[in-house]
């Protein structure tokens, strides 16, 4: 039907899934609103769902604003499981939705096998690249907002110890990481960085239990400010740091509201804004947004605005300024494979 590899699995849970996943993608013409006359966009979320709270969220929010906007629908799928990628793709191409837009870096080598099938339609992916003449590849700089997140918690830190739990261990996240590092020793030159990774497998992404296991072990240690780089599994971490009086930092959307008064701040990475102006056009090639750009930054709202003091926004800020003006650099760990 859609091409699942039956040898992977016995014949009748393999029949039985091909068909389970044939009417979920044939569930696709279900617009999300009502009355589309024309070829519709379609989003793909990817793993965690798009209520995770975190980056799938945040591309729902963009979809939701470019519906909005224009008063018409979308299509959209959730990947439940990685072999729904190509295959939600494909489906959605055959419907002829146009533009595709995939959330998420486990998209990029399914929407290139699509892409490349369908030369006539075009194609938006988000956190991967893909070189062809109908897709656009969305990139961000996450190092430059975590380096800011990372000023701030070494900044607010008593104990001159923080944290930082990742999702799936995957250069993307470990680019996070680095430029956690790189703020943090900015700030406090003596601080002690410390450093967990979730899983190796996409389910690194929803797994609060195990965060808050991770992050409990850091207090345990004398981390007293932790950021976690982990969609879903994050949950666990903000939830460990409330019930621990220490800090949490959250990431992709403003999670300060999670938990008011022991989330420092966010990693803002504005896949919302991405996707929307994907979804009006796409301009095909690398698009990459940073700070100079406002695609990443860090949230400051009624639920922190005692956490940050002036004096520690001030620095922030000039730090800031010095990197949009290329006075500071911070190191693109996926660039340099490594974190100096």
């Amino acid at each position: 039907m859609l091409g699942l590899k039956h040898t992977l699995m016995p014949p009748n849970t393999a029949r039985a899934r091909s068909a389970v996943l044939a009417l979920a993608l044939a569930g696709v013409g279900a617009l999300a609103g009502a009355g589309a006359t024309q070829a519709a966009p379609a989003v793909i979320f990817d793993m965690g769902g798009k209520f995770d709270k975190s980056f799938n969220e945040a591309a729902f929010r963009g979809a939701e604003t470019w519906k909005k906007e224009t008063g018409q629908s979308y299509l959209e799928f959730e990947i439940a499981n990685p072999a729904q990628r190509e295959q939600a793709i494909r489906r959605m191409a055959e419907r002829g939705a146009d533009p595709i837009v995939g959330v998420g870096f486990s998209q990029g080598t399914p929407m290139e096998k699509v892409a490349r099938a369908h030369p006539k339609l075009q194609f938006a992916l988000i956190d991967a690249v893909v070189t062809l003449p109908n897709v656009q590849s969305i990139v961000f700089k996450e190092h430059e907002g975590s380096f800011l997140v990372g000023m701030l918690a070494a900044m607010a830190s008593k104990t001159s110890k923080v944290g930082f739990i990742g999702g799936m261990d995957i250069p993307l996240i470990r680019k996070f990481q680095c430029g956690y590092e790189q703020g943090a020793r900015y700030a406090n030159p003596k601080v002690e960085v410390s450093m967990n990774m979730t899983g190796t497998t996409p389910a690194a992404w929803n797994d609060p239990t195990r965060g808050s296991e991770l992050a409990k072990a850091q207090f345990a240690n004398g981390v007293d400010v932790v950021f976690a780089a982990a969609g879903g599994t994050g949950i666990g971490v903000y939830q460990a740091a409330k019930d621990s009086g220490r800090y949490a930092i959250g990431v992709d959307s403003n999670q300060n509201h999670l938990q008011p008064g022991t989330m420092l701040t966010s990693m803002v990475k504005r896949v919302d804004i991405a996707v929307a102006r994907a979804m009006k056009g796409v301009t095909p090639g690398l698009t990459v947004l940073g700070l100079a750009e406002n695609a990443v930054d860090y949230a400051q709202d009624e639920h922190n605005a005692k956490l940050i003091t002036p004096e520690m926004k001030r620095r922030v800020e000039a730090a800031r300024a010095d990197i949009i003006a290329g006075k500071l650099k911070v190191i693109d760990y996926m660039a340099a494979n490594a974190c100096k």
